[in-house]
């Protein structure tokens, strides 16, 4: 088995854990996590198979002794990226879990981002002050993409003496934390770096889900819904709907095999094509034509490169790197109303587009999300107060490990169009199977 070693910190002391005194605790056999407690990155196997190399991580939770010393600690937290559901849930159990799992009496927020370790100043934390983020949406720290400007942040990790810094954000925030991480090694600072990955679109890889796609999911379910509604209220009606998803299709996928009420799923993981035989087109006006109505469930990222571009809008980025995506459910209503007036021109036909986007990302988490967040939490900070540097927490196969930083910025988490799920959704929705038709096409 090949364990997945963490940095941790070699010039702190080996203390007892204060959880021994807490009042909340009686630690019994068990309740402390070894060095050789580990959790499998994958649990089934083939039997029969003669050499199976397994991989391993550091099994997540409280350590017998910690390297901190809590009156020591000087702790950060800052939230990156876009919203997602429970961003709020997690800075405030990190604030809690750290004042009463450990004594830890200096703990700041900083602001807007990575940007706000050397813009703004920073915000004094305290279970007091954080006791019912969790039953808001957003981040009360507030948030902003780009900022990320490296040797500002750790001279100001430095200038302030963090010497415990929580990142909470996606997959960009991710690979400026491992960059964070390798500078503060350079410079020889004994300062805990973890990750704490948050993504709605769930593509973060190596765990079994990020924090908030459940709520994402459970809310875009009303947006289908009122698509259906609408859709099947007109002659002839399309309920568009475009749910987040830039490069995976996640959301879109378990959104439709949640609300059986969906006709088609496209998903950047995906090719389609619009006209000719087997294609969307010809798959709508048939089942136009049987039930009267047809609902289309589209990820934000699915069918860019059909969508027509100025030479202006293929070089443009955001603040964090990434191509601006064109709307795709805007483009979609057109071509659909253009193709319906060429085939159908005397006959009625509306399409509804919904897009609850902003509307999802900005919900507090579900009951599901925030015992999540909860135990994510938790477990980050068990982990930096043992030393541990340069990982991340999160589920495998259900059990929480920590896994390098690194692997997981690295990692991205794609729909399997192979796997059962995606059969599932066709046997769900009887869309066409657009890849056997292409190469069908191409015959």
């Amino acid at each position: 088995t090949s364990i997945r070693k963490l940095p941790s910190l070699s010039g702190l002391q080996h203390r007892r854990n204060p959880l021994e005194d807490n009042p909340f605790f009686h630690p019994s056999n068990g309740f402390y996590i070894t060095p050789s407690d580990v959790i499998l990155a994958q649990v089934a196997y083939d039997l029969s198979a003669q050499s199976q190399s397994r991989v391993a991580y550091h099994r997540a939770g409280p350590r017998r002794e910690i390297m901190y010393e809590p009156s020591a600690v000087k702790a950060a937290i800052v939230t990156c990226g876009g919203l997602c559901p429970g961003m709020n849930t997690v800075i405030r159990e990190l604030v809690v879990g750290l004042w009463e799992l450990y004594g830890v009496r200096e703990i700041y927020g900083i602001p807007a981002g990575y940007r706000g370790f050397y813009s703004m100043e920073t915000v004094k934390l305290d279970p007091k002050a954080v006791h019912d983020w969790h039953k808001k949406g957003g981040t009360v720290l507030a948030t902003s993409r780009g900022g990320f400007h490296l040797h500002k942040i750790v001279d100001a990790i430095q200038l302030n003496g963090f010497n415990q810094v929580y990142i909470i954000g996606g997959d960009g925030t991710m690979r400026g934390a491992v960059e964070i991480f390798k500078e503060i090694s350079l410079r020889k600072l004994e300062v805990g770096i973890t990750g704490i990955p948050k993504t709605v679109d769930n593509d973060v890889g190596i765990i079994d889900r990020s924090f908030g796609f459940q709520t994402a999911v459970e809310m875009a379910q009303q947006a289908i819904s009122a698509a259906h509604v609408e859709a099947e209220s007109a002659v002839n009606g399309i309920g568009l709907v475009k749910l987040m998803g830039r490069s995976t299709g996640h959301i879109a996928l378990h959104a439709t095999l949640s609300s059986r009420d969906v006709d088609c799923c496209l998903i950047p993981e995906m090719d389609f094509y619009l006209e000719g035989k087997g294609g969307l087109f010809e798959f709508l006006e048939k089942r136009l034509k049987e039930r009267g109505h047809a609902v289309l469930v589209v990820a934000e990222g699915a069918g860019q490169e059909m969508i027509p571009r100025t030479e202006s809008q293929k070089q443009e980025r955001d603040e964090s790197g990434n191509p601006v995506f064109l709307d795709v459910g805007v483009w979609f209503k057109s071509v659909l109303k253009d193709w319906w007036g060429r085939e159908h021109p005397d006959e009625l036909f509306t399409v509804k587009y919904i897009d609850p986007t902003y509307m999802i990302r900005a919900v507090p988490a579900n009951a599901t999300d925030n015992l999540y967040c909860t135990l994510l939490a938790h477990s980050a900070i068990h982990g930096v107060m043992a030393g541990y540097t340069g990982f991340v927490p999160g589920p495998i196969n259900g059990n929480y490990a920590y896994i390098p930083l690194e692997e997981v910025a690295l990692t991205k988490n794609q729909v399997n169009m192979s796997d059962h799920k995606w059969a599932w959704v066709r046997s769900v929705t009887n869309q066409p199977d657009f890849e056997t038709n292409f190469k069908g096409q191409s015959l």
